[in-house]
């Protein structure tokens, strides 16, 4: 797999998965967490997300502007990861007031800013090396993949941890119990039968002060929350020793020198910087008194503001290259502000419209024992196609010991297991491994054809891929109550119910949709990465990093789309919107295409 590439490839993949374990973390409880905690509803919870979320990549950018003027990469990418450290360390102690927790999130967000967009230029500087500039997109793939790795345990791992210190407490775990008690305190919940019910089913007893019950519940999930957070930093710990101890194999860049013109140059970036200010300050009054809401303004003014920056400060022959990548950037915004709902909107409805309890077979994939058993015996039947004997025997020695283990776990599984939302944020990570090497395997098989898609056709087929992903759910939607008609007006004041047991599905519709939204991240996330590598002007490579995670802000900024209308449309409304946005990126991309691929040569 590593054969052709630099021993740094692998370096960059083993740093970078600590960060990836906090960010799968986060995907998989942030909002459950703040809703537990806070009694946010899913508006409010998005609105944090979506800022959480803007953050990580918009400040990318002053990441990658630092590290292009001082060209010390390696440094800032180490003040980074201690940042972040730090920010997860907050997260972890319980009993925090909101804005301390926003604090921390703000203090993560910082530390990713200095740390990715960084990573991935060092990365793309491996491969600027004609001697393997011809595997730079094989390269970002084995990264993507690599650093997934990691991120297939965090949600098991946090769900883990939440669990075992409801236990502690004398709780069971039921994702739909913190809602109520929230709605119970405060006097906002309609029908108390169920919650009565759950309430007796999670203690084991009967419940004679509801309200006692509710503010211990709460307390007890919220706190379990925060020790998962702590887990993230230990995982932050590791990357961190991984990349002290062996960041020498990671290229150093020189700094570029200063020519006779520098003073007419600095000059001339100064006004250019003070335009783009001001179409920044612009862009983002026309955002707050159009849609009403300043901080997206802010997010689509900074990235007008970059845009106009880099068209004014590149050189004539350095534009073809800047606009072709800015092209992309407005792609890429519409493509996370549908994909990272996996997080937000698709985590809502899988805590709400997913059933609570799975057979013994389906139990398999939401137990860390059993999938890992299962993933080893799939990978034996896999080997056992290999033209090699000692490969063959390999696999069937997996086929039968992680086989057999598999089968000893299902049979001691009960006809009903419970399941937590959770998990379902480990499918991304897990599908991305193992579909990373297909892929590669194809676009290989193509290449020697010479049938490959360029990467700029592969970005945009990612897109109408993603919008494939998001069909699926909503037909599994169609025929579902909707969160808006479980809001009851009751003498002025809106009370709510909980989501009937009738509106639940099987997981294998949210499974099968994060499965096709993998692939789609497979065709466009890595391919965007080495587009960017390969494309940008040598001076600008981690400005341009940058500018490509700080189009991903944009897009993060409008997930809160997708959480304000969760209590306002039907599910398949929702959806739908998503694959409306996806499908109009495919079409531009490819009315673009002959540019964009004119620029990658």
């Amino acid at each position: 797999m590593l054969k052709g590439h630099p021993k740094g490839l692998i370096i960059a993949f083993f740093s970078n998965m600590g960060e990836r374990f906090g960010f799968y973390t986060m995907m998989a409880i942030l909002v459950l967490f703040l809703q537990a905690k806070y009694g946010l509803n899913e508006a409010q919870a998005g609105g944090i997300y979506s800022w959480f979320y803007f953050g990580i990549y918009a400040l990318a950018l002053i990441g990658g502007i630092i590290a292009d003027a001082s060209r010390k990469y390696k440094t800032v990418i180490l003040v980074g990861l201690v940042i972040m450290f730090a920010g997860y360390i907050v997260m972890a102690v319980p009993g925090n007031p909101i804005a301390i927790t926003i604090t921390g999130l703000f203090t993560i967000a910082l530390g990713n800013g200095l740390f990715k967009g960084n990573l991935q230029a060092v990365v793309g500087q491996m491969y600027d090396d004609p001697k393997y500039s011809k595997v730079r997109d094989s390269a970002f793939m084995i990264f993507y993949m690599g650093i997934n790795i990691g991120a297939f345990f965090a949600p098991f791992v946090a769900t883990g941890i939440r669990n075992w210190f409801l236990g502690t407490q004398g709780f069971l775990h039921d994702a739909s119990l913190p809602a109520l008690c929230h709605a119970y305190i405060n006097g906002n919940l309609q029908e108390l039968t169920t919650f009565q019910e759950l309430a007796n089913k999670v203690t084991g007893t009967t419940v004679m002060d509801l309200g006692a019950f509710a503010q211990s519940y709460i307390d007890a999930f919220a706190k379990g929350y925060n020790y998962a957070f702590g887990i993230a930093a230990t995982a932050m710990v590791v990357s961190l020793l991984v990349y002290v101890i062996f960041n020498k194999f990671l290229p150093s860049v020189e700094k570029v020198k200063k020519d006779a013109n520098e003073g007419a140059k600095l000059k001339t970036n100064f006004i250019s910087f003070l335009i783009a200010a001001g179409l920044m300050l612009t862009t983002s009054f026309i955002f707050y008194f159009a849609m009403d809401d300043l901080a997206l303004g802010m997010a689509v003014g900074l990235f007008v503001g970059f845009v106009a920056i880099m068209l004014l400060i590149s050189t004539k022959e350095e534009r073809p290259r800047v606009t072709s990548l800015i092209l992309v950037f407005f792609v890429v915004i519409f493509f996370w502000m549908s994909f990272h709902q996996n997080g937000l909107t698709l985590t809502f409805f899988a805590r709400d419209y997913t059933v609570k309890q799975v057979g013994p077979f389906t139990n398999i994939f939401f137990n860390l024992e059993s999938i890992l058993c299962f993933i080893g015996a799939v990978a034996g039947i896999v080997l056992l196609f290999n033209k090699k004997k000692n490969n063959k025997l390999i696999g069937a020695a997996f086929t039968l010991v992680f086989g057999g283990l598999t089968y000893y776990l299902v049979s001691g599984y009960a006809a009903n297991n419970p399941i937590a939302p959770e998990v379902f944020q480990s499918f991304n990570p897990l599908f991305i491994v193992s579909l990373t090497f297909p892929v590669m395997a194809a676009f290989t098989w193509l290449r020697n054809r010479n049938m490959e898609p360029s990467t700029p056709k592969k970005i945009g087929i990612g897109m109408f891929i993603a919008a494939l992903g998001f069909l699926v759910i909503l037909i599994g939607s169609i025929g579902l109550i909707s969160p808006h008609e479980l809001q009851v007006i009751e003498n002025g004041q809106v009370k709510y119910n909980s989501v009937p047991d009738t509106s639940r599905i099987i997981p294998y519709w949210l499974i099968s949709s994060y499965l096709i939204l993998t692939v789609a991240e497979l065709f466009l996330s890595p391919m965007g990465l080495s587009f960017v590598s390969k494309v940008a002007p040598a001076r600008f490579q981690g400005l341009m990093q940058g500018g490509w995670l700080l189009a991903t802000a944009v897009g993060n900024k409008f997930l809160f789309i997708g959480s304000n209308f969760w209590g306002k449309l039907d599910l398949w409304q929702l959806w739908l919107i998503f694959i409306v946005c996806c499908v109009l990126s495919a079409i531009f991309i490819f009315s673009i295409m002959k540019r964009l691929e004119a620029a990658t040569k």
